[in-house]
């Protein structure tokens, strides 16, 4: 028997059994802290986190950090009680590996000095090295490695909702991007690939109909690998104005791609070379940007070559591009197969023999590797930089005044290329924002970790690993750009704070408060997650908070209660209302909730 030390031996009433431990009856909003807003802060970037500051759900700690109100909160945990459901269905098992991770692991899989953003590090009391995970490739790695014997015990589908921490330059959008946030983190392990493509899709389908129940269309588009690394990547997106990302899509076929990535087609035609021409030298005195020589020389921008210097494991390339699009340095990485940094102006200097903006791809030293957009293939007669201060090439050719070796697609895609994938299609941007990404990573990390298994011939081998990220926070916050109107926030049910609020209007009349709170303990026994808002406030109060913080649906208990027993039932969206006696309430609001959906 337990003694309650306050009371001896004497429980109170509240807790007087186990199970009332955890049922002491629904909440009243005159107990729960939700400090609602008028004015909308000066520093919200985006609508959706300006609401979720004023309804009371989040504030800001500093620049990217956040703390979580108790309506935050409850957000928070419908989300991941969502996102356990749709990984338990398919077989996933929910693992916590450590947050703080010692530097040897991830120097072992190679990231530690090369994650982006970079990752935050910190020692202990007896000076050994640790980060503060913002991703957990290395952890559960190392955790199935230490007991994976067998192909038997493959695939293997492991999850964990946790908090992660990259050290973004700039935190933006709120919860969006910040320096803090909660991800649901999964990670497969297989014995072969087409394993790995099954599980692939499963996980997939999940996250989508996990997205549909927040009331989100999403978009599945080609996505890059980035400090995750691996074979391949997919993103999932909410198309969104206010979103980070573009995303380039096919107007004719399903091509989606985010812009990082989006692929350019090659050139279908290559020109003759003019081999009887001459590249000469002009002056372009002050002319160092693509504007300023086309200016200067009256050429359109499509008819100049921009040199790019990028150094790369010690060795230097010279990048071309024309003079009107932008080098894509997400696909440079992927040509070289490592990650770029642009040259320094001394290096610059010391390499070409002039300063930054006079750069160009004839006559540099022979270590010099010279790299080209597949676009160059197809110009001649172009213009580019001297390697001489305050000068131009033009009449430039490749194969005549230098030569390229290696073409690849370097560039920026733009609108209305031409679709890579069909025949017909041009491309369109929009803007979106990022809510799962999913990686092929194969032996990324289980080569270097030794997370080995033995097959069915006895041979040991790595096995081959998925990885499938999902922004908890972030959806909260993508959530409430896309679920909002003037009046404030429009949560769907599923992942709303409360299902519904009871607004009690005349909170000091004993009976129409007996009254409210009659129907808040029925609605809960009907699984109704419901607030009764008792608070000593003026009903304008009342309904704007209600809108602000966009419960589903209102019951008004109000004047037609006290004057004819009657109750107001809204729908905060879609314009729903039936009055009624507050005896059929539950009933009433149960048949308006199935209609709508």
């Amino acid at each position: 028997m337990c003694c309650w030390p306050k009371y001896g031996s004497s429980i109170p009433n509240a807790i007087s059994s186990p199970t009332a431990l955890c049922e002491v009856g629904p909440l009243k909003a005159s107990r729960l802290h939700i400090p609602t807003l008028r004015q909308t802060p000066a520093d919200a970037e985006l609508a959706g986190h300006a609401l979720l500051v004023r309804a009371g759900f989040v504030r800001s700690s500093s620049a990217g950090l956040f703390s979580l109100l108790p309506l935050g909160v409850r957000v928070i945990r419908k989300i991941e009680a969502l996102v356990r459901r749709e990984m338990e269905a398919i077989g996933a098992q929910e693992i916590m590996a450590p947050t703080l991770q010692p530097e040897g692991l991830w120097r072992r899989s190679g990231r530690y000095d090369l994650f982006i953003p970079p990752l935050m590090k910190l020692r202990d009391s007896s000076g050994r090295e640790f980060c503060l995970a913002p991703t957990h490739e290395e952890a559960v790695s190392e955790l199935v490695g230490f007991d994976l014997r067998s192909y038997r015990q493959l695939p293997l589908l492991v999850y964990q909702i946790e908090r992660k921490f990259r050290d973004e330059i700039r935190p933006r959008g709120g919860l969006i991007r910040a320096k803090e946030f909660l991800m649901k983190d999964a990670y497969s392990f297989h014995a072969d690939r087409d394993s790995l493509e099954e599980t692939y899709r499963q996980v997939l389908a999940a996250y989508m109909r996990l997205f549909e129940a927040c009331g989100l269309e999403c978009l599945v588009v080609e996505g890059e690998t980035g400090s995750m690394g691996g074979e391949a990547a997919e993103q999932v997106m909410l198309l969104a104005s206010c979103g980070e990302d573009r995303v380039f899509r096919c107007d004719t076929c399903d091509y989606a791609a985010n812009a990082s990535c989006a692929a350019c087609r090659a050139p279908t035609s290559t020109p003759e070379r003019d081999t009887m021409g001459e590249a000469t030298v002009v002056p372009t005195p002050g002319a160092r940007t693509v504007e300023e020589v086309c200016g200067l020389l009256d050429v359109p921008p499509e008819t100049l070559v921009k040199t790019l210097l990028y150094e790369s494991g010690g060795r230097f390339y010279a990048v071309l591009v024309r003079g009107d699009r932008e080098l894509n340095e997400t696909k440079l990485e992927a040509c070289l197969n490592a990650p770029v940094r642009m040259a320094e102006a001394d290096e610059i200097e010391r390499i070409t023999g002039a300063p930054v903006g006079f750069t160009g791809p004839v006559g540099l030293p022979e270590d010099v590797v010279v790299l080209a957009d597949q676009e160059i293939r197809a110009m001649v007669d172009f213009v580019t930089g001297a390697n001489i201060a305050e000068a131009h090439l033009v009449a430039v050719d490749v194969g005549v005044d230098f030569e390229v070796d290696q073409y690849a697609d370097l560039r920026d895609a733009v609108p209305q290329d031409p679709c890579p994938r069909c025949e017909h299609g041009l491309l369109t941007v929009t803007r979106g924002i990022e809510l799962a990404h999913l990686f092929k990573l194969g032996f990324q990390y289980t080569e270097p970790l030794g997370v080995r298994f033995s097959g069915v011939d006895g041979r040991e081998r790595p096995a081959i690993m998925g990885c499938y990220g999902l922004g908890v926070s972030r959806l909260m916050a993508a959530i409430a750009e896309v679920h909002a109107d003037e009046r404030g926030l429009t949560w769907p049910q599923p992942v709303a704070p409360f299902d519904a609020a009871i607004l009690l209007l005349h909170p000091q009349d004993e009976e129409l408060y007996r009254q409210a709170e009659a129907l808040e303990w029925e609605l809960e026994g009907r699984g109704w997650d419901t607030l009764l808002d008792d608070r000593d406030e003026r009903p304008g109060v009342k309904f704007r908070d209600a809108d602000l913080v966009g419960y589903p649906w209102q019951v008004v208990v109000g004047k037609l209660a006290k004057e004819q027993g009657n109750v107001e039932v809204r729908a905060r969206v879609g314009g729903a209302e039936v009055v009624c006696p507050i005896g059929e309430a539950a009933d009433r609001l149960t048949e308006l909730a199935r209609q709508d959906g």
